[in-house]
């Protein structure tokens, strides 16, 4: 029988994590003692519990498994609440383990270090945004209950909680089983793809719109043989940027509403049907409409339901319906206006001396793209994620429902413990907060290209309240930090030095680089400036009515 850590290893592995990320502390010390020794899952620790959190999270994100943040209980777990509860937003499994104190601890009577109301209240606040949790307190149970948690994270596509009192790492327990998956129920399966597939070929401009579920579920290969089986364009949500990078032939953008592409925008609002795949309902996904979305018109299939029109399909797996309709659609469907043909990004970056301002800076890297092959992405929020949009569609993560500042550094560091190598966007102000954890590179040897905007400001919200002096931030100097960290630094300031930069950092190997570009303040990308114009029109809208 093995003992309850290494049970619970196996049990991560076995469900699809890869590595775990984690900071110790005394609670967690004889897991993290196991961690090290047992070698079943590569370990990074980084130095703030919120970046691990964000690495965990964008790993999961990356290689399809389930992402692992491992701390310590109270100081260390709460640190974890703001990534974790983004986590929970964008449909990200990962899956927290706490170290807690010992059973023989909690019954004796005193108040216990890190402990804030009961020794229960971190369990509490895990509640609200985790799908399920455990309590490793029985070794009797304990590996049932760790198996379920798991097909929760894997079923939910959301964080789970797992609190391992340190007085149980080495209790023995039986290996922890792998249970089945639970599938859609075959007639309400078949009812339901047969309804789908009534609707689309009635339709006349029927369009296909993705998010970032069909990235969590692993189906986007499956998505885009669909969508050519049916002859229909697909679309992109602003949080789904990203998604069905290998399949141009059937992306016709992103939509963005009234801060997106004419073209796009009419292909989503003007169809007769919109088919929405894992798509989340949200604000920054939908709040630029020019037309609400019709649930007459609409079929949404995302967290285990369908909707079609007024219809609820319950206990619905994203996969098992695509497979369903791919399995009744023998032959291609044929609609009046073709599949997207891709979108055309900027390129030809005149490398002059003028100053740069954000769209220069995608142009800048879609050249860089066409030397050296794309490269995955993670980005923080602020203009750097609207600048995004103008970069050709390559793989990306990014918070772009939850929008928490702090995500893409350390999300960056998580897709190179993947192994691959990240190119990452991200503002001055998210930088403050985690830009610091370039300093773990060294030690495991990642190499990723930061790319920071640096307005010394928080461009995102001056934007919106251009009179407030409290979006003025100091300039850091962050380029010439970055020897002291492991890495090389480069300030830009015209977009001759952009390129020049570029060009250097892409091919450098063995330390991350940071290219720092200075903005003027008040400068935003295209993208953003028709967000923000749309944003303003839809506002006045809204007070009228």
């Amino acid at each position: 029988m093995p003992a309850l850590a290494n049970a619970l290893l196996e049990a991560l592995r076995n469900h699809g994590a890869r590595e775990i990320f984690g900071i110790p502390g005394d609670f967690v010390l004889p897991f993290f003692k196991v961690i090290e020794e047992s070698k079943l899952l590569p370990y990074f620790t980084l130095s703030h519990e919120p970046a691990v959190g964000f690495a965990a999270d964008a790993a999961a994100r990356y290689h399809g498994g389930i992402g692992v943040a491992v701390v310590t209980y109270g100081a260390g777990a709460f640190n974890l609440v703001n990534s974790v509860a983004g986590a929970y937003a964008e449909r990200s499994p990962v899956v927290v383990i706490a170290g807690a104190p010992g059973v023989n601890e909690r019954a004796s009577g005193y108040l216990l270090h890190h402990q804030v109301r009961t020794v229960d209240t971190q369990l509490a606040v895990f509640k609200e945004f985790t799908c399920d949790q455990a309590v490793l307190t029985n070794a009797a149970t304990a590996p049932d209950e760790i198996a379920r948690v798991l097909r929760s994270a894997q079923e939910m596509s959301l964080p789970v909680y797992i609190e391992l009192p340190r007085d149980m790492v080495g209790a023995q327990v039986a290996p922890v089983p792998r249970l089945p998956r639970r599938a859609a129920d075959p007639e309400a399966l078949a009812e339901c793809a047969e309804e789908i597939l009534a609707r689309i070929a009635g339709a006349a401009s029927p369009v296909i719109v993705v998010d970032v579920e069909i990235r969590r579920y692993n189906i986007e290969d499956h998505v885009a043989k669909l969508a050519r089986k049916l002859g229909l364009p697909v679309v992109t949500t602003f949080m789904g940027r990203g998604l069905l990078e290998a399949a141009s032939d059937v992306v016709a953008g992103t939509y963005l509403g009234a801060a997106g592409d004419p073209a796009v925008t009419k292909l989503v609002e003007d169809a007769d049907l919109v088919l929405l795949l894992g798509v989340i309902l949200s604000d920054t996904n939908f709040a630029l409409s020019n037309r609400a979305l019709d649930p007459r018109r609409t079929i949404l299939a995302a967290g285990r339901e369908v909707q079609v029109g007024h219809h609820v399909y319950r206990d619905m797996p994203l996969a098992d319906l695509i497979a369903a309709l791919d399995a009744r659609t023998q032959q291609q469907i044929q609609h009046p206006r073709p599949a997207g043909q891709g979108m055309p990004y900027p390129r030809g970056l005149a490398a002059d001396d003028r100053h740069i301002v954000p769209s220069d800076i995608a142009t800048a890297i879609n050249d860089m793209f066409d030397r050296h092959g794309k490269m995955p992405m993670t980005s923080d929020i602020g203009d750097c994620l609207f600048t995004a949009m103008e970069i050709d569609n390559t793989a990306l993560a990014a918070p772009g429902y939850y929008a928490g500042m702090g995500f893409g550094v350390p999300a960056g560091i998580g897709v190179a413990a993947t192994g691959l190598r990240p190119l990452v966007l991200v503002g001055d102000g998210a930088f403050q907060m985690t830009g610091w954890e370039l300093g773990n590179c060294a030690r495991y040897g990642l190499n990723p290209l930061i790319v920071l905007f640096n307005n010394c400001s928080w461009e995102m919200l001056r934007v919106f309240q251009p009179e407030s002096q409290f979006n003025n931030l100091d300039d850091w100097h962050f380029a010439d930090i970055a020897h002291s960290l492991g890495g090389v630094g480069e300030r830009a300031r015209t977009r001759r030095e952009l390129a020049g930069a570029l060009e250097r950092a892409v091919t450098r190997r063995g330390r991350f680089s940071l290219v720092e570009i200075m903005l003027p303040r008040g400068v935003t990308s295209d993208t953003l400036a028709r967000f923000v114009s749309g944003f303003k029109a839809a506002r006045e809208r809204m007070a009228k009515s």
